[in-house]
């Protein structure tokens, strides 16, 4: 662990010291969450479809988040350190990805959307964004007949395309595979859709599940819409290099808040998930 944080924090002291002096990326979340009527959204919340999720299918799919407890602690803790740098920086939207497939991205997507929705006071919608290769309802259980990537086409509402968990979680899944999805990723409705989302339910929190970037250019395609990007390297998998890779091409479109190490077999407790910015 020691060896990749060291190696990481050297090439990206590298790459702050060349990119010196450039433009901040821009946040794209405009809509201002305190200036949303309370009562209309309420009102959004609570006309969504209430789902259900299965204890049994979450403890199979490693879901720890779901009831809280010890084991999710590390997932708590990642939780406190996204909110904290979200906050300190005025932002919102918040993609995850990770740099080739099978690093668990998804897995910690959906325990992230779960450990904010055990916070009372906060609103998180979880969207899925891997349109290529679909996993959130089978992670979750859902088999009703949404579809985010319509949402994001401008043929079908998000209010129709989404089911509640709670009082204060909303996600919106894929039933199939997306053809073209670079390409409506990148399309000229997705802020305006994503800007509509943001009016109607005012989330303080839209997390996106995103497709392996060095495998698809999906996650590039859509970057500018988001603020923040947590990349999740799997161990024994991810190499130092496409991490750094990953790591530099983010840059360019948005900001990079970290790298999570996930399946580590071998790390000290005191290292949880292997969250490190």
């Amino acid at each position: 662990m020691e060896k990749i944080q060291s190696a990481l924090a050297k090439a990206r002291a590298e790459r702050e010291t060349t990119a010196r002096g450039a433009t901040p990326a821009p946040m794209p979340s405009e809509v201002p969450v305190s200036n949303c009527d309370a009562d209309s959204v309420d009102a959004a919340w609570k006309a969504l479809p209430e789902m259900s999720i299965s204890a049994d299918l979450m403890t199979r799919n490693r879901i720890v988040a779901f009831e809280g407890g010890r084991d999710a602690m590390v997932i708590d803790m990642l939780r406190t350190r996204t909110l904290q740098q979200m906050r300190d920086n005025g932002w919102r939207r918040l993609a995850i990805t990770s740099p080739t497939a099978a690093c668990g991205k998804s897995t910690i997507a959906l325990n992230l959307a779960l450990s904010l929705q055990r916070q009372s006071q906060m609103r998180t919608v979880l969207m899925e964004l891997d349109l290529r290769r679909p996993s959130m309802a089978r992670l979750t259980g859902i088999k009703e007949n949404i579809s985010f990537g319509h949402v994001l086409e401008g043929t079908r509402d998000f209010r129709d395309n989404a089911l509640r968990y709670g009082n204060n979680l909303a996600i919106s899944s894929n039933p199939k595979p997306w053809r073209d999805s670079a390409e409506l990723l990148s399309g000229s409705n997705v802020q305006a859709a994503l800007t509509a989302i943001e009016t109607e339910f005012a989330p303080d929190v839209m997390l996106f599940d995103m497709p392996p970037m060095l495998e698809i250019d999906d996650m590039m395609a859509f970057a500018r819409n988001v603020d923040c990007v947590l990349l999740v390297a799997g161990a024994e998998a991810s190499t130092i290099k496409e991490i750094d890779m990953c790591e530099t091409e983010l840059a360019t479109q948005t900001n990079v808040m970290g790298v999570i190490l996930n399946k580590c077999r071998y790390m000290g407790a005191e290292y949880g998930y292997g969250y490190y910015g």
